[in-house]
């Protein structure tokens, strides 16, 4: 009698999860909406992809920014025969200029898969399945807000450092700014709801926030509470655990003088504020609708000086607005001598269609323009690198980021921010231990350039290292997602922080 003896069935192959890649243009909304997004994709069970190009590619667009939109139709050009020859792939297009552009990215760009705008970022996963069973483009575009973005689900950047969405959308009319009409007007969160968000960051390890808005210090304004900017602040004091608060960004106009009150007078409220300029010549922001003069915007700087001396302020500057002659630059730039930035974003000016701006006469040629830039950029960086060789011989107080400096590799330099958001390079003494990021170090200045301070301490004795709950908080995240215990290498690794960079001049 024989016994037959059957093999088990093959076990089925597992199914590899869709990977997906976020790319971002513009300013620090869009870094924050970013974070949702990938919340929501791996919320919808994709995962990042690991280099290689992935299933799902999403961009988040700016319409602000020049050739904006040429920058984006290149790389969906890009994209296009890659996408030809890899079934499934899917390309999604969202932000301010999805907004704006609406079916006109579809028409361009036929091959997209999805587009959204900035009101309904939680339609995305949705949006992408819809695609993928219809076989067709999908096209969604609120003109309000649907939900609060800050409900959605978060995959944040940072374990030591996070934004906080404060409000979103803005009341202004600057003549300049298509903003307004792309994310709608102001619309503000109730304090009890973001300092809940902030303490369940701080729980996760997070020692720094980034309060955003359009104008944050008009938060309130739609429940009619025009001290509630100052307010916030201060409450953010009384949460233990919570190290450096900032913000981004104020409208001068509305910067009232309890809010330098404030920030004097909260611990754990830095030293710092970005503070937009946009022209130092009175004519120019009556032309741009800008609420404010030049002496208002002074007297704000020397308020917050006289409570707070060592503050860092930086700015923002428009050049070429149309009809600005040689004397309004010359008054910008008297304003840039008088003011002393830390730094400044600097932008030349070009026609955003749909603003005001773009309608008036005596647009200036290119030339003009990039002539008054380049002496705009030469006083700032001449400026910065003054008020950075003022802090030689100081000591600072540096949270340890993971992002290197470029020349990280030849110096050996790990990189952070003083409390005031100078960049700071700065080397390990030998036999000191390493910080990990989110660790903070206090070390002396010993050099310093236009755009970062440098720091070389002579020995242990000159370095002094704080190990964080938020460098716990990085320990554990590298265990969670790839095992690799936390070191000095892993301290040198070149992950993104998400947070704004000084733009390279062009």
């Amino acid at each position: 009698m024989s016994l037959t003896v059957s093999s088990p069935a093959p076990a089925a192959p597992a199914v590899q999860p869709r990977t997906y890649e976020v790319r971002t243009f513009g300013c620090q909304m869009n870094v924050h909406d970013s974070e949702r997004i990938s919340g929501l994709l791996e919320g919808a069970g994709l995962v990042p992809s690991d280099g290689e190009l992935a299933d799902v590619v999403v961009f988040n667009t700016c319409a602000v920014r020049e050739n904006a939109d040429n920058k984006l139709y290149g790389n969906l050009g890009l994209l296009a025969p890659v996408k030809e020859k890899r079934p499934g792939m899917q390309i999604a297009v969202g932000g301010c200029l999805a907004q704006k552009d609406r079916d006109t990215i579809l028409r361009k760009a036929p091959w997209v898969d999805a587009v959204f705008g900035t009101h309904n970022i939680g339609s995305l996963p949705a949006l992408l399945e819809r695609a993928r069973h219809n076989a067709t483009a999908e096209l969604e575009i609120l003109e309000s807000l649907d939900v609060f973005p800050s409900t959605l689900p978060t995959k944040r950047d940072s374990v030591y450092s996070g934004w906080v969405s404060i409000s979103v959308g803005c009341n202004n009319t600057c003549t300049f700014c298509i903003v307004p009409s792309l994310r709608g007007k102001e619309r503000d969160r109730r304090p009890g709801e973001i300092l809940a968000e902030i303490r369940a960051l701080v729980d996760d390890g997070a020692i720094e926030v980034t309060l955003l808005g359009q104008n944050v210090n008009s938060y309130g304004v739609e429940f009619g509470d025009r001290g509630a900017f100052a307010k916030l602040l201060r409450a953010c004091g009384d949460i233990e655990g919570l190290e450096r608060v900032r913000f981004t960004s104020p409208h001068p106009a509305a910067f009232t003088d309890d809010v330098i009150e404030a920030m004097a007078e909260t611990p754990n409220v830095m030293p710092q504020l970005h503070m937009p300029l946009q022209s130092g010549s009175d004519k120019v922001l009556k032309d741009m609708r800008r609420s404010y003069r030049s002496k208002k915007f002074l007297g704000i700087l020397d308020r917050v000086r006289e409570r707070m001396p060592h503050a860092a302020i930086s700015t923002d500057i428009i050049v070429g607005f149309p009809g600005e002659t040689e004397e309004d630059f010359c008054a910008t730039l008297d304003v840039v001598e008088q003011s002393r930035f830390a730094n400044a974003f600097t932008f030349q000016y070009s026609k955003r269609p749909g603003t005001p701006a773009a309608e008036l006469a005596d647009q200036l040629p290119k030339a003009v323009v990039q002539e008054r830039y380049e002496r705009l950029t030469a006083l700032q960086d001449r400026i910065a690198a003054e008020e950075n060789a003022k802090q030689i011989g100081t000591t600072v107080e540096v949270m340890v980021t993971a992002a290197p400096g470029r020349k990280s590799g030849e110096t050996g330099r790990l990189s952070g921010r003083a409390r005031d958001q100078r960049l700071v390079h700065f080397s390990v003494p030998d036999g000191a231990p390493v910080p990990r990021p989110g660790d903070l170090v206090t070390v002396p200045v010993t050099a310093a350039a236009a755009f970062h301070l440098i720091s070389d301490p002579a020995g242990p004795a000159d370095y002094s290292l704080r190990r964080s709950r938020a460098g716990d908080a990085w320990d554990r995240s590298l265990a969670e997602s790839c095992g690799v215990p936390a070191g000095p290498a892993a301290a040198r690794s070149g992950v993104s922080l998400g947070m704004p960079a000084l733009p390279p001049r062009s």
